[in-house]
């Protein structure tokens, strides 16, 4: 089965969270306060969308209110064969493996890419999607330059350069060295997710421990602590 760049992310946190995604999302439950850092986190990429200037969106919708995304690489080759210098939320599949870039920039032959995270500094975990995008870009013939974060700028907060878009100040941090490390750890390890995601069974049997709130709070994180024992029982 093919793995995103969320499924991969969340597989790297936890197995079982990936197969529940993937089985049983009926027990996903997302607390109001996470929503409502999802949706300022969105909010912050929309407003990031303009910080080098004019640029293509190539994000598309069906009737049914879903993504399009058969629409989103075909809009995204289009923008790429013309070599539109800022392509948004660009979409590429690798054998089904699939992710949208936030930001990419034309930078010579290639492109930089941007990932937009709405937090003060860089993270991990940030890095790591980076990596998986890289992965499926240059497997899609993209010439990759360079990796970066754009972050909020914030007081303190001295890595990477300033840039300003109207009201808006953000801080570019290049993180092109740690990004192609994941990257490599991306291709090592999404077939074999992508297998755990086709099992119909047995569920992954992880004990609850660190990884249940690390980097995030598991949207199954009541589903797993309150029914832990039924699971080991296989009941």
């Amino acid at each position: 089965m093919p793995v995103s760049k969320t499924d991969f992310m969340r597989g790297l946190q936890c197995e079982k969270m990936l197969w529940l995604d993937a089985h049983a999302p009926q027990y996903k439950i997302i607390p109001p306060e996470i929503q409502a850092k999802l949706d300022a986190g969105n909010d912050f990429g929309d407003k990031a969308m303009g910080i080098f200037g004019a640029y293509v969106e190539t994000t598309a919708y069906k009737q049914d209110g879903r993504l399009d995304f058969a629409k989103m690489l075909a809009t995204t080759q289009e923008c790429i064969e013309k070599k539109e210098n800022v392509i948004c939320e660009a979409a590429f599949t690798w054998y089904g493996n699939y992710c949208a870039a936030d930001l990419l920039k034309r930078d010579g032959e290639g492109y930089a890419i941007y990932e937009v995270k709405n937090a003060p500094t860089p993270r991990k975990e940030f890095i790591t999607d980076l990596g998986f995008q890289r992965l499926i870009l240059r497997k899609s013939d993209v010439f990759i330059t360079s990796s970066f974060l754009i972050l909020p700028a914030v007081d303190n907060q001295t890595e990477g350069e300033l840039y300003e878009n109207g009201d808006d100040k953000y801080r570019i941090v290049d993180v092109t060295k740690a990004a192609k490390v994941m990257e490599r750890v991306a291709e090592k390890r999404i077939f074999e997710l992508g297998k755990l995601k086709r099992k119909d069974a047995p569920l992954p049997l992880l004990d609850v421990g660190e990884q249940c709130e690390a980097p995030y709070r598991c949207w199954y994180y009541e589903y797993c602590h309150g029914k832990q024992e039924q699971l080991k029982k296989g009941e």
